[in-house]
């Protein structure tokens, strides 16, 4: 059998898994700088908390979990001899990979509520998967990394979170552009045009404008049933730049006017500040059900053609379908994935995180092991990263085996070193080799 990965899914050697936790260490270092606490979500929820929470196209992304042992045994008959997959589901599965971390938290505030205080700010970085079409940057299993505050509806954290994105961001060397809009403004278009009952249509629409530009989106537009005339205003609206311009062309709307007072009140908050910038976009959409005010987004650098690289926004219910009424939250997420792509591509990773071990102990003489053991547990124990070589194989195969680990510095045990205690001390990136006794190399190598 030819081994394999599911398509969407991906091995990782030593050296990706440092570049991913370099990622996920500067972006929670940030996390914790503004008052984020840990926490954690089964990889699996019941079928029920995860639907209908995502929208029509992303409940068909839900991954399925057979029941327990024969599944078929309770499946729905008529459904299994019609062969309709839809209908046969809920008879043969009633739990699902979570599709995000959002709503898994939800549903955790909802049954934690006793024992949280409101507002309350939590992280969590842990992998999602959905049923998608894997291509560049699009994956079915990919880490997440977000923060959400649930139990206030202050704007203030719309700001936060603007910051966190931006500062974030910054640690990593990405040049990311922060995009905000406002669903409420969505909502105003459709009431402008008079088709508020197809708002969410015009939502989806709107969503897919960076992948299929205007003529796609005009035509999905008329395809989902507005007349030419509602689809030149959305077209008409769409082409400002700022909340002035879209102000006058929205008067109608009392929904749009919040929204726009909602934009001004973050930007009001951030005037003057670090880690500010922003672009209000109003093609911008979330196509998610659950988002209901500031919408937020993150677009990689010019230079990569990749998808968003972060987003989120406010959510004022989302805990309400789950029994707790009224507690707004807002909440951003890393795409840890594509982050990765674009650092990679960019080359913006530091050298030193590949170098899990700071130094290798070689020797050439299978009578100098048991000193080379006692060489290496003393770096251990001063707390370096060291590891040994099993056996005295050949000089250039054992620092083939330290070029290849990507590991700088091997201590050389030869006869001399070993009679003298006197140790030879190579740099194979510089080529330079020092004699020193270990003491000596332990304080070289702290403070290196």
């Amino acid at each position: 059998m030819k081994p394999s990965v599911p398509k969407g899914t991906r091995d990782f050697l030593p050296a990706q898994v440092a570049k991913r936790k370099y990622i996920f260490g500067e972006i929670e270092k940030v996390f914790q700088k503004y008052g984020y606490v840990a926490i954690e979500t089964p990889t699996m929820e019941n079928l029920s908390t995860l639907t209908g929470k995502y929208g029509e196209e992303g409940d068909k992304l839900l991954f399925k979990v057979l029941n327990n042992g024969d599944y078929l045994a309770k499946a729905d008959a008529d459904a299994l001899a019609e062969k309709n997959s839809t209908k046969l589901t809920s008879s043969i599965s009633k739990r699902g990979l979570r599709y995000d971390l959002t709503v898994p938290f939800a549903r955790y505030v909802v049954m934690h509520q006793n024992d949280l205080y409101f507002p309350f700010k939590r992280y969590q970085i842990q992998p999602v998967w959905r049923a998608d079409r894997p291509q560049k940057g699009r994956y079915n299993e990919f880490y997440q990394c977000d923060a959400d505050v649930v139990g206030s509806d202050s704007l203030l954290y719309e700001a936060e979170l603007v910051q966190i994105f931006n500062e974030a961001f910054a640690q990593l060397n990405v040049d990311a552009e922060v995009k905000l809009n406002n669903r409420k403004i969505l909502f105003g278009i459709a009431e402008v045009i008079d088709a508020t009952e197809k708002f969410m249509d015009i939502t989806m629409a709107i969503d897919k404008l960076d992948k299929i530009g205007w003529e796609g989106v005009e035509k999905d537009l008329l395809g989902r049933g507005l007349e030419e005339t509602q689809v030149r205003k959305i077209k008409k609206i769409l082409d400002v730049g700022s909340v002035d311009e879209l102000e006058p062309l929205v008067q109608s709307s009392a929904s749009a006017l919040a929204g726009i007072k909602e934009i001004r009140t973050v930007q009001l908050f951030l005037e003057g500040k670090e880690h500010a910038n922003f672009t209000f976009d109003i093609t911008l959409a979330r196509g998610l059900n659950y988002y209901t005010g500031c919408i937020l987004e993150v677009a990689p650098p010019a230079e990569v053609k990749i998808g968003s690289i972060g987003g989120g926004g406010r959510y004022d219910d989302l805990t309400g379908v789950f029994g707790l009424k009224d507690v707004s939250g807002v909440g951003i997420s890393f795409g840890a994935a594509r982050i990765y792509d674009v650092m990679e591509e960019l080359h913006l990773f530091p050298e030193t995180i590949v170098q899990d071990v700071s130094v290798l102990v070689t020797y050439m003489d299978a009578d100098y092991q048991q000193y080379a053991f006692d060489v290496v547990s003393r770096l251990r124990i001063k707390g370096l990263n060291a590891d040994v070589y099993p056996s005295a194989a050949k000089f250039q195969k054992q620092m083939k085996y330290a070029n290849k680990r990507g590991i700088s510095n091997v201590i050389i045990i030869g006869e001399e070193e070993f009679e003298s205690k006197v140790l030879s001390l190579k740099n194979l990136d510089s080529g330079e080799q020092t004699k020193l006794v270990l003491d000596e190399i332990i304080q070289e190598l702290l403070f290196a």
